[in-house]
């Protein structure tokens, strides 16, 4: 009944354009007939919770049966989220503000939230940091940010950023010398998704976002993602970017993504799970993590961790996606 109801649902909002156009290219990349195609997404939705882009870019049309069940699909996901995530909660995570103040003593870094009467704050944070990062407080994928430098008119600059709601500003992060010579044109963030089951955390995926010369290492804007094995903190992938190149070199640095070995691994994973027990009334969250000269920092927090990076093609074992790690909450 309640693969009935998702599949309902997902028809009822579904963008019959776009599914076209993944129809045919699917029909370019597997030479199988477009109606074949059609009717093996409805079938995808129907057994496995699959949308019409899970089809496409799990590539699902080269799966069998015993390895599309392994597949966390967006329906899957959504149940997970739903049932651990109590939605009068997840304001701290979609509010910058919020989180920065409810996860404080984990933040490695200064930060400052203007509320329209702390001028004498931000003049001391600006003297004390010649350049600063301003955020919107409920911005996503880096958009919106802005770099301020050498503030001289106080009170210009003060009215303007809250007038503009960048209201979010954060010293900003010196990455460590490990992960800047791995690529030094952005912070390169680790995600780890943890599930708070009663006190029973565990991490569930793990990987790291690159950056491509670019100033913020999002998959979705120009960056890269590559798995890190939750085991031992190393990659045995290369990095995938969102037009599907891989890269064993970063382009630019010249090293060795595939072989990297990430830092402090297990302080990293103890962290999560420290977080995680903080809130237990948000279950399942995506931490993002910075490791910076000032040890292990925490950029932020996702109520509503992606399910599509996961589990790329060029990241599976044997075409064996992510849902064996995740069966057992799913009851």
């Amino acid at each position: 009944m309640e693969k009935l109801k998702y599949l309902l649902k997902v028809i009822k909002k579904m963008n019959f354009k776009q599914m076209m156009e993944k129809i045919n290219e699917v029909h370019k990349k597997s030479k199988k007939p477009r109606l074949f195609i059609f009717i093996d997404m409805i079938v995808c939705g129907f057994k496995y919770q699959a949308g019409y882009m899970d089809y496409w870019l799990f590539e699902m049309y080269n799966l069998n049966r015993k390895e599309r069940k392994t597949i966390l699909t967006r329906g899957m996901n959504n149940y997970l989220i739903k049932k651990y995530n109590d939605p009068n909660y997840i304001h701290i995570f979609e509010n910058k503000d919020e989180f920065l103040i409810r996860f404080k003593k984990y933040i490695k870094r200064d930060f400052l939230i203007l509320d329209g009467k702390n001028k004498t704050d931000f003049i001391e944070f600006s003297k004390k940091h010649n350049s600063f990062m301003a955020k919107p407080r409920n911005g996503s994928c880096g958009k919106g940010i802005k770099i301020i430098k050498d503030v001289k008119d106080y009170d210009k600059v003060y009215n303007d950023l809250y007038e503009n709601n960048l209201i979010v500003l954060e010293e900003l992060i010196k990455q460590n010398e490990v992960l800047n010579k791995l690529n030094s044109s952005c912070i390169n963030t680790i995600r780890i998704v943890t599930i708070n089951d009663h006190d029973d955390v565990s991490v569930v995926a793990s990987y790291l976002r690159i950056g491509n010369n670019n100033f913020v290492d999002n998959f979705n804007s120009g960056g890269m993602v590559v798995p890190i094995e939750i085991e031992n903190g190393e990659i045995i992938y290369p990095a995938l970017d969102k037009s599907n190149n891989l890269y064993e070199i970063h382009p630019v640095s010249k090293t060795k993504i595939k072989g990297f070995e990430i830092p402090d691994w297990n302080e990293i994973l103890e962290l999560s799970k420290k977080l995680a027990k903080e809130i237990k009334e948000v279950g399942i969250i995506g931490w993002d993590i910075a490791l910076t000269t000032k040890g292990i920092d925490i950029v932020e927090g996702n109520s509503y961790p992606g399910h599509d990076i996961y589990q790329l093609p060029p990241h599976r074992t044997n075409n064996i996606g992510v849902l064996p790690r995740f069966e057992k909450y799913l009851k």
